[in-house]
């Protein structure tokens, strides 16, 4: 076989320049036999020829050997190094012209083409961008009747819409107003084949609000047709279209003006009608997709009393007995944002046993680092903004502060810091109810590894030294600290670059001279 490829590709050299088109479909069916029989060490044996670079002249739209060559190159795009190489060959252009043909196995092998080449690479996707292909495949695809010839048209698109520049280009060439019609011509089907198309359809349309630039112009300052459109998507009794409704509304809210003007506009009501449907043996991926965008809804200041207000607190706690760790992790996250700086909000859910309890045991999920993550921020972020003497007690009572002392050890500094004040606030209010859990944790011993660690930020260090001043009002804390020789590791801060730091490093060192 290798001397017989060796063979055709000489010919294939000559025969291409010569234009016979007889030899040359000869030569190109050797190169996609040799191709199904040993693909990879087929292709590279053509990269290795050159003779890439003249598939872009065999590639017109009059040839007989158009649909073979374009099938050829289908095949050697299934290799991932092979991608490159073909769009440095300037293949693209040529293929995007051949979208145009009337030839129904040239349309199908272009295709093919061109959605391998763009598989799952980022340089093929630029180069895209600056060719008409968007405007090309959007006019195909308006011509379209048959399934088969749509489906493989999104075969293509999809890949290319994940490039920021290309999602506008489509959204501009009016793809989005081709898939809502489909949506409506699909969506009281039962055919296998409507479904797939809707579903298609629907998920390239949630893609292509994942552009900054493609979902700002398609909100049009929420008076836009196509977002009226998948509002009303959300009340549909079509799971498919519920689910792209909600992420499409989450991909929406992903700046304040359009998240305010969607609170303002009543989207959360539709929101929790829609968790509603799902609460009992409800569909997964709808509870995650509506949590999500309610999580993103709570961004804004203004957003987070409306919501309250509206009731989606009691709506997400409803979800509190989910196994499902992405809906867990959705609800934590919708509720930590809820309660930021919203103190009677984070008071009423601190002194929520079930929910505190059910915190404390996704604490131990360590199976999912997520949801574990999201529910010591929560712990924390109710003791933050409630201030709140009975919830420290809740959180002492469940069994909290172990998780929130091993928080403070976390390699993330944000939630460091979190957890360092959420303890200063419990040393401060709660101290002699948590005083026992603080010294079985070793919170003191940490504290000690925490400031003589060089790589620490300086507000760790800060918010250490604050805490240890907190810690001395115990009787059983004091003495740890007096025995670990906090005075050293302090004083060697007083000189340390941030002032802040080293202000703080002279107070304690004062501090602790006094009580020593």
């Amino acid at each position: 076989m290798a001397d017989n490829l060796s063979d055709t590709l000489k010919k294939l050299k000559i025969t291409a320049v010569d234009r016979t088109d007889d030899s040359l479909e000869g030569c190109l069916d050797c190169l996609l036999q040799a191709l199904a029989q040993n693909n990879m060490e087929t292709s590279e044996k053509i990269q290795g020829s050159g003779i890439l670079q003249l598939f872009s002249s065999l590639l017109i739209p009059q040839s007989s050997c158009t649909a073979r060559v374009a099938n050829i190159i289908a095949e050697l795009a299934k290799n991932e190094f092979m991608r490159i190489p073909c769009v440095d060959a300037g293949l693209i252009s040529p293929l995007v012209q051949l979208l145009n043909s009337k030839d129904q196995e040239v349309l199908l092998q272009t295709g093919r083409a061109l959605g391998n080449i763009c598989y799952d690479s980022q340089s093929s996707k630029e180069q895209f961008a600056s060719t008409n292909i968007a405007e090309e495949l959007v006019k195909l695809f308006k011509k379209q009747i048959e399934h088969d010839k749509r489906e493989m048209i999104f075969e293509v698109l999809a890949p290319l819409a994940e490039n920021d520049a290309i999602k506008l280009q489509l959204v501009e060439a009016g793809l989005v107003e081709c898939l809502l019609e489909i949506v409506q011509q699909k969506v009281d089907s039962d055919k296998e084949e409507d479904i797939a198309e809707l579903k298609t359809a629907s998920d390239l349309m949630v893609l292509l609000l994942l552009g900054d630039e493609s979902m700002q112009k398609l909100f049009e300052g929420g008076k836009g047709n196509v977002f009226q459109r998948v509002l009303s998507w959300i009340p549909s009794n079509n799971h498919q279209l519920q689910l792209a409704g909600a992420l499409a509304i989450a991909n929406f809210a992903r700046n304040d003006g359009n998240c305010i003007h969607m609170v303002d506009n009543g989207i959360v009501e539709k929101l929790m009608d829609l968790l509603d449907r799902h609460v009992e043996d409800g569909n997964v991926t709808v509870q995650h997709a509506a949590l999500s965008a309610l999580r993103n809804l709570a961004i804004p200041v203004v957003n987070k009393a409306k919501m309250l207000s509206a009731g989606v607190t009691e709506a997400v706690l409803k979800f509190l007995k989910s196994e499902m760790p992405p809906v867990q992790f959705k609800l934590l996250g919708t509720l930590r944002m809820l309660i930021d700086a919203q103190a009677e909000a984070a008071e009423q859910l601190g002194k929520n046993v079930k929910l505190v309890e059910r915190l404390v045991e996704w604490c131990e999920a360590k199976d999912h680092a997520g949801v574990m993550g999201e529910s010591n921020r929560l712990l924390s972020a109710l003791i933050r903004h409630s201030k709140s003497k009975d919830v420290i007690k809740t959180i002492v009572q469940s069994g909290g502060i172990k998780h929130l002392v091993t928080m403070a050890t976390s390699e993330h500094v944000i939630m460091q810091n979190e957890a360092l004040v959420a303890l200063a606030l419990i040393a401060a209010l709660e101290l002699g109810t948590a005083e026992k859990d603080l010294e079985s944790a070793k919170l003191v011993q940490i504290l000690h590894r925490l400031l003589a660690d060089e790589r620490s930020a300086p507000e760790i260090k800060y918010n250490s030294m604050v805490l240890i001043c907190a810690l001395m009002g115990s009787e059983l804390l004091h003495k740890e600290v007096q025995d670990l020789a906090f005075l050293d590791v302090v004083s060697k801060l007083r000189s340390h670059e941030n002032k802040s730091v080293a202000q703080q490093a002279s107070l304690t060192e004062q501090r602790l001279a006094v009580e020593s």
